[in-house]
């Protein structure tokens, strides 16, 4: 405990010690940060002094400012495994690789945590800002930035739409065929859409 009128010491530099949430107080003053000033605004600096923890712990804890934005918002993904699975191969194959890797990631999950992500962003405003920027800044923008020729926002709105929108029918709603068709029926379906969506002409 610091005495009456005495000065705090400077942070301890490095890992907390044993013990304190390091990881807990990161993420919530990372949801803060990201809330207030957005994907490209918030710094991992801004964020650690937040935590009241040096900025070395963003990197112990979750390898980097794009991991802890999804970390905080509680998105069963890893978007740079994510990415290395779907970006490379034959661009005219990739609408099948979102696809099924995405039924992948929320199959494993019952899709619980995509629901609970929508319940948050229905209901405040600075979740669903964050919502945005990662579906355009970190997941969906860099996908559409690697293949598409044009029109790169509207795309990336697109396939978001498609993608998010199966999420919601299959996991949330559990509107039937869709919540009990196997991956290939549901890659047939929908991967020709994301496919025009990311390489093909728009209008």
């Amino acid at each position: 405990m610091v005495a009456a009128g005495a000065q705090p010491g400077p942070r301890r530099r490095g890992r907390r010690p044993g013990g304190s949430d390091t990881r807990g107080q990161l993420l919530e003053a990372a949801r803060v940060e990201f809330a207030e000033r957005g994907y490209e605004g918030a710094t991992v600096r801004r964020i650690a002094d937040r935590a009241g923890v040096d900025a070395a712990m963003v990197n112990h804890w979750f390898g980097g400012k794009e991991a802890l934005f999804t970390a905080s918002l509680d998105i069963p993904i890893d978007p740079v495994e994510l990415l290395a699975d779907i970006l490379p191969g034959d661009p005219e194959k990739i609408g099948e690789r979102v696809v099924e890797r995405f039924l992948t990631v929320w199959d494993a999950t019952g899709g619980g945590p995509l629901a609970a992500m929508i319940q948050s962003i229905a209901s405040h405003d600075a979740a669903a800002r964050m919502m945005r920027e990662f579906i355009g800044n970190v997941l969906v923008g860099r996908i559409v930035a690697a293949v598409s020729p044009d029109q790169h926002e509207l795309r990336a709105g697109l396939c978001g739409a498609q993608v998010f929108g199966m999420g919601m029918v299959r996991y949330v709603l559990k509107f039937e065929p869709l919540a009990s068709a196997d991956h290939a029926t549901l890659v047939a379906a929908v991967a020709p859409s994301i496919q025009r969506y990311l390489t093909g002409p728009l209008p």
